[in-house]
């Protein structure tokens, strides 16, 4: 038991049902923890974006990449297309109301990191220091 540990925690942070079922938490937990959704999830909580302004605003995206994560947000109801039948045809993508219900969330997260980040680091370097051959980096 670590130094500040004083409980043993029995009670599990989600309870489902049955003890293995994992409630569709771990596909939504995919999506949204991939590299790309949620600064895709970020970008369009500024408003409308057309692909090109997403692929701008999300740095080392590949268009491939941007195509494939907007496909999978709107697959999963968090993201709109919407094709304007212009020559060259524009693309706008939005979020709906589910995938704006999620940027609180998002906003919680970024202010955890920003809020312990310093305290991470500096756990990171004491158990690097400690582990020098851990290969954990």
């Amino acid at each position: 038991m670590s130094v500040g540990h004083t409980a043993v925690t029995t009670e599990p942070v989600v309870r489902c049902g049955e003890e293995h079922e994992d409630c569709g938490i771990r596909d939504v937990l995919d999506r949204i923890g991939d590299k790309w959704s949620v600064l895709v999830v970020v970008e369009l909580a500024q408003g409308v974006r057309r692909f090109r302004q997403l692929q701008r605003a999300v740095p080392g995206i590949s268009q491939r990449m941007l195509t494939l994560t907007v496909r999978r947000l709107e697959r999963d109801g968090l993201v709109t297309r919407t094709v304007h039948p212009t020559i060259p045809p524009q693309v706008e993508y939005a979020l709906t109301p589910t995938g704006d219900s999620l940027t609180h969330l998002v906003k919680a997260l970024a202010d955890w990191s920003a809020e312990h980040r310093d305290t991470i680091a500096r756990a990171r370097q004491e158990w690097d220091s400690a582990n020098p051959d851990s290969g954990i980096r």
